[in-house]
Protein backbone atom coordinates (compact mmCIF):
# COMPACT_ATOMS: atom_id res chain seq x y z
CA UNK A 1 0.00 0.00 0.00
CA UNK A 2 1.04 3.62 -0.49
CA UNK A 3 1.46 5.38 2.83
CA UNK A 4 3.62 7.79 4.82
CA UNK A 5 6.65 6.40 6.66
CA UNK A 6 9.87 7.92 7.92
CA UNK A 7 13.15 8.01 6.06
CA UNK A 8 16.56 8.56 7.67
CA UNK A 9 19.37 10.45 5.95
CA UNK A 10 22.43 8.31 6.64
CA UNK A 11 24.84 11.20 6.00
CA UNK A 12 23.11 13.52 8.48
CA UNK A 13 22.66 10.84 11.17
CA UNK A 14 25.16 11.31 14.00
CA UNK A 15 24.30 8.06 15.78
CA UNK A 16 23.02 9.74 18.95
CA UNK A 17 20.20 7.20 19.30
CA UNK A 18 17.55 9.75 20.36
CA UNK A 19 15.17 8.66 17.59
CA UNK A 20 15.43 4.98 18.56
CA UNK A 21 14.65 5.92 22.15
CA UNK A 22 11.65 8.01 21.09
CA UNK A 23 10.16 5.30 18.83
CA UNK A 24 7.85 3.34 21.12
CA UNK A 25 6.98 0.91 18.33
CA UNK A 26 10.55 -0.31 17.88
CA UNK A 27 10.66 0.63 14.20
CA UNK A 28 14.07 2.30 14.53
CA UNK A 29 17.26 0.59 15.62
CA UNK A 30 20.95 1.41 15.77
CA UNK A 31 23.08 -0.50 13.27
CA UNK A 32 26.81 0.13 13.04
CA UNK A 33 26.40 3.48 14.76
CA UNK A 34 23.59 4.75 12.52
CA UNK A 35 19.80 4.88 12.95
CA UNK A 36 17.90 2.59 10.58
CA UNK A 37 14.23 1.92 9.88
CA UNK A 38 14.06 -1.76 10.78
CA UNK A 39 10.54 -2.61 9.61
CA UNK A 40 7.96 -0.65 7.66
CA UNK A 41 5.09 -2.37 9.48
CA UNK A 42 6.40 -1.09 12.84
CA UNK A 43 6.33 2.55 11.68
CA UNK A 44 2.96 4.20 12.43
CA UNK A 45 3.84 7.32 10.44
CA UNK A 46 3.13 9.66 13.36
CA UNK A 47 6.72 10.85 13.62
CA UNK A 48 7.45 10.83 17.36
CA UNK A 49 11.07 10.38 16.33
CA UNK A 50 11.27 13.60 14.27
CA UNK A 51 11.57 16.14 17.12
CA UNK A 52 13.97 13.82 18.95
CA UNK A 53 16.56 14.06 16.15
CA UNK A 54 18.94 16.99 16.78
CA UNK A 55 20.57 16.58 13.36
CA UNK A 56 17.39 16.85 11.28
CA UNK A 57 18.15 13.50 9.68
CA UNK A 58 14.55 12.19 9.77
CA UNK A 59 11.78 13.20 7.37
CA UNK A 60 8.59 11.68 6.00
CA UNK A 61 8.25 10.03 2.62
CA UNK A 62 5.18 8.59 0.90
CA UNK A 63 5.90 5.29 -0.79
CA UNK A 64 4.90 1.65 -1.12
CA UNK A 65 5.16 0.15 2.36
CA UNK A 66 3.65 -2.62 4.43
CA UNK A 67 0.64 -1.57 6.49
CA UNK A 68 1.23 -0.67 10.11
CA UNK A 69 0.81 -3.87 12.12
CA UNK A 70 -0.32 -2.97 15.64
CA UNK A 71 -0.52 -6.62 16.72
CA UNK A 72 3.06 -7.28 15.61
CA UNK A 73 4.25 -4.16 17.43
CA UNK A 74 2.57 -5.20 20.69
CA UNK A 75 3.95 -8.72 20.38
CA UNK A 76 7.45 -7.28 19.94
CA UNK A 77 6.98 -4.93 22.90
CA UNK A 78 6.00 -7.86 25.13
CA UNK A 79 9.03 -9.78 23.88
CA UNK A 80 11.28 -6.83 24.70
CA UNK A 81 9.65 -6.21 28.12
CA UNK A 82 8.67 -9.61 29.56
CA UNK A 83 9.25 -8.40 33.12
CA UNK A 84 6.30 -5.95 33.24
CA UNK A 85 5.08 -5.55 36.81
CA UNK A 86 1.63 -6.90 37.63
CA UNK A 87 0.90 -4.08 40.07
CA UNK A 88 2.18 -0.74 41.25
CA UNK A 89 3.36 -2.00 44.64
CA UNK A 90 6.97 -0.70 44.53
CA UNK A 91 5.79 2.84 43.84
CA UNK A 92 3.39 2.83 46.78
CA UNK A 93 6.09 1.54 49.12
CA UNK A 94 8.33 4.57 48.67
CA UNK A 95 10.84 4.83 51.51
CA UNK A 96 14.12 6.36 52.58
CA UNK A 97 17.00 4.33 53.97
CA UNK A 98 19.44 5.34 56.68
CA UNK A 99 23.10 4.76 55.82
CA UNK A 100 26.20 5.41 57.92
CA UNK A 101 29.88 4.78 57.51
CA UNK A 102 29.99 2.01 60.12
CA UNK A 103 29.51 -1.66 59.37
CA UNK A 104 26.22 -3.29 60.34
CA UNK A 105 27.78 -5.24 63.23
CA UNK A 106 30.88 -5.07 65.39
CA UNK A 107 32.27 -8.54 64.70
CA UNK A 108 34.45 -7.82 61.63
CA UNK A 109 35.87 -4.69 63.28
CA UNK A 110 36.81 -6.63 66.40
CA UNK A 111 38.67 -9.18 64.30
CA UNK A 112 40.39 -6.46 62.28
CA UNK A 113 42.04 -5.00 65.41
CA UNK A 114 44.16 -8.13 65.70
CA UNK A 115 45.60 -7.63 62.20
CA UNK A 116 48.46 -5.56 60.87
CA UNK A 117 47.56 -1.99 59.77
CA UNK A 118 47.70 -2.80 56.07
CA UNK A 119 45.49 -5.87 56.59
CA UNK A 120 43.09 -3.83 58.72
CA UNK A 121 42.78 -1.22 55.96
CA UNK A 122 42.15 -3.89 53.33
CA UNK A 123 39.37 -5.49 55.39
CA UNK A 124 37.76 -2.10 56.12
CA UNK A 125 37.82 -1.17 52.44
CA UNK A 126 36.36 -4.54 51.49
CA UNK A 127 33.51 -4.09 53.99
CA UNK A 128 32.77 -0.60 52.70
CA UNK A 129 32.59 -1.83 49.12
CA UNK A 130 30.17 -4.54 50.12
CA UNK A 131 27.79 -2.15 51.91
CA UNK A 132 24.89 -0.83 49.88
CA UNK A 133 24.81 2.96 49.64
CA UNK A 134 21.25 3.15 48.27
CA UNK A 135 19.33 5.95 50.00
CA UNK A 136 15.76 5.28 48.83
CA UNK A 137 13.27 2.96 47.17
CA UNK A 138 12.03 2.70 44.43
CA UNK A 139 14.78 3.66 41.99
CA UNK A 140 13.17 3.28 38.55
CA UNK A 141 12.39 6.66 36.97
CA UNK A 142 8.96 5.38 35.95
CA UNK A 143 8.08 4.34 39.51
CA UNK A 144 9.38 7.13 41.76
CA UNK A 145 6.77 9.60 43.05
CA UNK A 146 7.45 13.19 41.98
CA UNK A 147 7.13 14.66 45.47
CA UNK A 148 8.89 12.01 47.56
CA UNK A 149 10.42 13.52 50.74
CA UNK A 150 13.87 12.13 49.94
CA UNK A 151 14.16 14.55 46.97
CA UNK A 152 14.41 17.56 49.29
CA UNK A 153 17.98 18.95 49.26
CA UNK A 154 19.10 15.87 47.34
CA UNK A 155 22.12 15.28 45.19
CA UNK A 156 20.35 13.56 42.31
CA UNK A 157 21.93 10.68 40.40
CA UNK A 158 20.30 9.83 37.05
CA UNK A 159 21.89 6.65 35.76
CA UNK A 160 21.44 4.26 32.86
CA UNK A 161 20.65 0.72 34.01
CA UNK A 162 23.81 -0.82 32.58
CA UNK A 163 26.23 1.54 34.32
CA UNK A 164 25.92 -0.23 37.68
CA UNK A 165 26.83 -3.52 36.02
CA UNK A 166 29.70 -2.12 33.98
CA UNK A 167 31.39 0.01 36.67
CA UNK A 168 32.60 -2.19 39.52
CA UNK A 169 32.52 0.29 42.41
CA UNK A 170 29.26 2.00 41.45
CA UNK A 171 27.81 2.29 44.97
CA UNK A 172 30.82 3.98 46.54
CA UNK A 173 31.68 6.14 43.54
CA UNK A 174 28.21 7.29 42.46
CA UNK A 175 25.30 6.18 44.68
CA UNK A 176 26.85 7.23 48.00
CA UNK A 177 25.13 10.39 49.34
CA UNK A 178 22.87 10.56 46.28
CA UNK A 179 19.23 9.86 45.53
CA UNK A 180 19.35 7.40 42.65
CA UNK A 181 17.09 7.20 39.60
CA UNK A 182 17.71 4.61 36.90
CA UNK A 183 16.26 3.87 33.49
CA UNK A 184 16.96 2.60 29.99
CA UNK A 185 15.77 4.86 27.15
CA UNK A 186 15.98 2.00 24.67
CA UNK A 187 13.81 -0.45 26.61
CA UNK A 188 11.45 1.78 28.63
CA UNK A 189 8.37 3.12 26.89
CA UNK A 190 7.93 6.87 26.56
CA UNK A 191 10.24 9.75 27.38
CA UNK A 192 11.74 10.61 30.77
CA UNK A 193 11.82 14.37 30.18
CA UNK A 194 8.45 15.27 31.70
CA UNK A 195 8.95 13.13 34.82
CA UNK A 196 12.45 14.48 35.46
CA UNK A 197 11.26 18.05 34.85
CA UNK A 198 8.54 17.67 37.48
CA UNK A 199 10.99 16.22 40.00
CA UNK A 200 13.46 19.08 39.51
CA UNK A 201 10.77 21.79 39.48
CA UNK A 202 8.93 20.58 42.57
CA UNK A 203 11.90 19.80 44.82
CA UNK A 204 15.01 21.53 46.15
CA UNK A 205 17.60 19.57 44.17
CA UNK A 206 21.21 20.48 45.07
CA UNK A 207 23.02 18.84 42.14
CA UNK A 208 22.47 16.45 39.24
CA UNK A 209 24.88 13.77 38.06
CA UNK A 210 24.06 11.89 34.86
CA UNK A 211 25.84 8.56 34.39
CA UNK A 212 25.44 6.92 30.99
CA UNK A 213 27.07 4.21 28.92
CA UNK A 214 29.10 5.06 25.83
CA UNK A 215 26.53 3.35 23.57
CA UNK A 216 24.40 5.67 21.38
CA UNK A 217 21.01 4.73 22.85
CA UNK A 218 22.11 6.15 26.22
CA UNK A 219 22.02 9.57 24.58
CA UNK A 220 18.28 9.56 25.18
CA UNK A 221 18.78 9.55 28.95
CA UNK A 222 21.33 12.37 28.80
CA UNK A 223 19.06 14.40 26.50
CA UNK A 224 16.04 13.96 28.80
CA UNK A 225 18.01 15.00 31.90
CA UNK A 226 19.55 18.05 30.22
CA UNK A 227 16.17 19.13 28.83
CA UNK A 228 14.60 18.74 32.28
CA UNK A 229 17.30 20.95 33.78
CA UNK A 230 16.80 23.60 31.10
CA UNK A 231 13.02 23.69 31.41
CA UNK A 232 13.12 23.81 35.22
CA UNK A 233 14.30 27.43 35.17
CA UNK A 234 16.69 26.63 38.01
CA UNK A 235 20.47 26.95 38.15
CA UNK A 236 21.65 23.58 39.42
CA UNK A 237 25.22 22.24 39.17
CA UNK A 238 25.30 19.19 36.89
CA UNK A 239 27.73 16.83 35.23
CA UNK A 240 27.71 13.93 32.79
CA UNK A 241 29.90 10.86 33.31
CA UNK A 242 30.28 8.27 30.54
CA UNK A 243 31.13 4.64 31.28
CA UNK A 244 32.75 2.42 28.66
CA UNK A 245 31.37 -1.04 27.90
CA UNK A 246 34.43 -2.53 29.62
CA UNK A 247 33.75 -0.57 32.81
CA UNK A 248 36.02 2.48 32.62
CA UNK A 249 35.12 6.14 33.23
CA UNK A 250 35.66 7.89 29.90
CA UNK A 251 35.05 11.49 30.98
Amino acid sequence: MIRKVIQIDDEKCTGCGFCAAACQEGAIGMIEGKAKLLRDDYCDGLGNCLPACPAGAITFETREAAAFDDAAVKKNQIKQHPETLACGCPGTQSKSMERNSNTDCGCPSAQAKQMQPEQNAAVTQSLLEQTSQLQQWPVQIKLVPVNAPYFENANLLIAADCTAYAFANFHQHFIKNHITLIGCPKLDEGNYTNKLSEIIKNNQIKSVTIVRMEVPCCGGLEYAAKTALQTSGKFIPWQVVTISTDGRILD
